[in-house]
């Protein structure tokens, strides 16, 4: 059985520019690249829901400014792509695109660029892509909980009726399922603040191979790996 929402991390794009003699943030632009095949990859496998860890709320301060830019900009121009290139995968697949993550940290013309992408694909309801960026899953139950209390003062909301659902439906993630699946490539084996709480009953798949390494056979040996896994959800 095929996973319905895989979460992605990212991993090793750095280290995958090292290997070839490069400056290190010139990794992303191959991480890049490769995000675009396995979104072909899982859409050709009929995925309907994929989260992707991109940049994380920590790297705004422990990146160097000068790669930090590098990433930034290179992202406004993927969606400067999406937004003028028709046969862009994103098109191609009808991949309703989102941004999760406290985007309001953002450059202004970057969070316009996420906006105007985010209304470009609102339309396609066949897939549907998170892209994280500047986020952390404890920040995201933090903002939820954020949110639930000015509901209680407001008189929305009655603190006996906070539950887990009432929680699910204040995530970034409204709407879309928890996640079945999460890998991760670069060798490291944790999920650095994501998707905290989604991934209570997640399968977790690592890998060795750095993010720009995959191919399209360990992303079919990931969902095969997936699919032998017998999931009790703490049961």
């Amino acid at each position: 059985m095929l996973p319905n929402h895989i979460g992605m991390i990212l991993d090793g794009n750095r280290r995958f520019a090292r290997q070839l003699l490069k400056k290190p943030w010139e990794g992303h632009l191959y991480g890049l690249e490769k995000a675009r095949e396995v979104v072909e990859w899982a859409c050709e496998r009929g995925i309907k829901y994929m989260t992707a860890y991109t940049l994380s709320i920590e790297n705004l301060d422990t990146r160097p400014k000068k790669e930090l830019k590098f990433i930034l900009s290179n992202l406004a121009k993927e969606m400067e792509e999406i937004l003028k290139n028709k046969s862009h995968v994103i098109h191609k697949r009808k991949v309703q695109t989102r941004f999760i993550g406290r985007i309001t940290l953002l450059p202004e013309s970057l969070q316009k660029l996420m906006n105007d992408v985010q209304k470009a694909t609102a339309g396609y309801k066949r897939h549907i892509l998170n892209l994280a960026v500047a986020y952390g899953g404890q920040q995201e139950i933090a903002d939820a909980a954020r949110k639930i209390a000015e509901e209680c003062i407001r008189g929305q909301l009655s603190p006996s009726d906070i539950d887990e659902k009432v929680l699910e439906g204040h995530l970034y993630t409204n709407g879309c399922p928890y996640p079945d699946v999460i890998i991760r490539s670069g060798g490291e084996q944790r999920l650095s603040n994501f998707l905290s709480f989604q991934s209570a009953y997640s399968e977790l798949v690592f890998t060795e191979k750095k993010w720009p390494e995959l191919t399209r056979k360990d992303f079919e040996q990931f969902l095969q790996e997936y699919e032998k896994r017998q999931r009790r959800f703490g049961k």
